[in-house]
């Protein structure tokens, strides 16, 4: 296991990303083709940075990425990455101005994690928090046809998530990269072609739930 570990850690390291978690969104990328040249990009959790850098490669310098966590990343950005410190779910002026500014989005993002405490049922229910908050921020800033990637552990909450992304999603499909650990409960929710629930075009937002302190797993 230390051997696979270090496989990515290596190769992001000569690859000058942050964390291994990048390889996790190529391989998403590879299937769905969501980071086109172009696009607006918003990263949910970005710290350290490796997505952002990645979706930044993607969407080129016509391109936009918003990166939004309660940590610093520490990371050198492309000109076309805009990161902010600060919480997705209580934004101050600065988030809302790029909101405004940036937005909406072709694509949203999430890698959130939890902090584990090595509680199963808590990890989970902490985990399924934070993926119902980035939903919440996804229908509030997508544009209609967009996609959303979600991180999710899986456990009692998987079918019921999975259910309410289908409210607002034409395709909603489950990947789980050959770059995680293969004893990691994560997999990954790809879900694409936006809309408002079917005969509720103004529906809200779900109301988010506390999400605690998170940020990107590496």
């Amino acid at each position: 296991m230390k051997t696979y570990r270090d496989h990515y850690f290596n190769k992001a390291k000569q690859e000058n990303y942050p964390a291994r978690s990048v390889y996790k969104l190529k391989e998403i990328e590879k299937q769905s083709r969501l980071l086109v040249p172009g696009a607006a990009v918003l990263d949910l959790g970005a710290c350290p940075g490796s997505w952002s850098l990645y979706a930044a490669e993607r969407v080129g310098p016509q391109g936009r990425v918003l990166a939004i966590d309660l940590k610093p990343a520490g990371t050198a950005f492309s000109g076309n990455v805009t990161y902010l410190t600060g919480d997705m779910l209580d934004p101050g002026p600065d988030i809302l101005e790029a909101f405004a500014k940036y937005g909406p989005f072709d694509v949203v993002l999430s890698d959130m994690a939890p902090n584990t405490i090595g509680h199963k049922f808590t990890d989970q229910a902490r985990s399924f928090e934070l993926c119902e908050a980035a939903l919440s921020v996804a229908v509030a800033r997508l544009k209609p046809g967009g996609s959303f990637v979600v991180k999710i552990f899986q456990g009692p909450d998987f079918q019921a998530y999975q259910k309410g992304l289908r409210l607002y999603f034409s395709k909603v499909r489950v990947a789980k990269p050959k770059s995680s650990r293969p004893e990691s409960k994560e997999i990954f929710f790809v879900a694409t072609g936006f809309h408002a629930p079917v005969g509720q075009p103004d529906d809200p937002a779900p109301s988010p739930l506390p999400p605690g302190e998170a940020t990107a797993a590496d």
